[in-house]
């Protein structure tokens, strides 16, 4: 493998009142300069039929690598939601590097809300790769783009599952967020298995 890769990590599903907190990392060569990489946007301005194009170019790439890891709603109000991002974020850029190797990573970047810390990691992993948090980097850089597009994928994928286990919410229309019309269908229904109690307590 030759090259040096950059990582982008981001979460999506932080605000949400259901279903998991999801965080992508995406690795790319920082030698790829991909055309296509100019009209690239974050995955919140993007419509969902170009998110899923975006998806299928991450997973068709040969020079692009990626990892998804998510905490469930019980481990979001066990933890609290910061604390089950940052876990995520941890199991997700640890699977990504063992695969790639940590001799051929430049450095992480993470969207402003998420951190890495050395004081986390087992012995001396990652401690030699540069890692950085920084405000709107889901803005400024083509890997943690691409790494918001693939947590928002995978995420949204996995509440239309959820919708047809819990049909009466109506997640396939609203993923997990408070729209009026998941409220409401809270206080008729009740809480899910899926519901984060930490979130929904004055609705229930």
């Amino acid at each position: 493998m030759k090259g040096k890769f950059i990582i982008g990590i981001d979460e999506v599903g932080r605000g949400a009142l259901a279903g998991p907190v999801v965080v992508g990392a995406v690795a790319i060569l920082d030698s790829n300069k991909k055309e296509c990489f100019r009209i690239l946007k974050d995955s919140k301005k993007l419509s969902e039929k170009q998110r899923e194009k975006w998806f299928d170019f991450i997973k068709r790439e040969p020079k692009i690598f990626f990892k998804t890891a998510r905490v469930n709603p019980k481990g979001v109000d066990r933890i609290n939601v910061t604390q089950a991002a940052n876990l995520a974020a941890w199991r997700s850029v640890f699977e990504l590097v063992r695969r790639i190797g940590e001799k051929n990573v430049k450095s992480i970047i993470l969207d402003g809300g998420l951190f890495i810390k050395n004081k986390e990691f087992q012995a001396k992993t990652f401690k030699k790769i540069d890692k950085k948090t920084l405000i709107k980097a889901d803005e400024k850089f083509k890997e943690v783009m691409l790494a918001s597009i693939a947590a928002k994928v995978v995420r949204d994928r996995y509440m239309q599952k959820i919708h047809k286990k819990f049909p009466e919410y109506g997640f396939n229309r609203h993923v997990g967020y408070g729209t009026k019309l998941h409220k409401e269908k809270i206080k008729l229904c009740g809480l899910s298995l899926a519901h984060r109690r930490s979130f929904c307590k004055f609705l229930a």
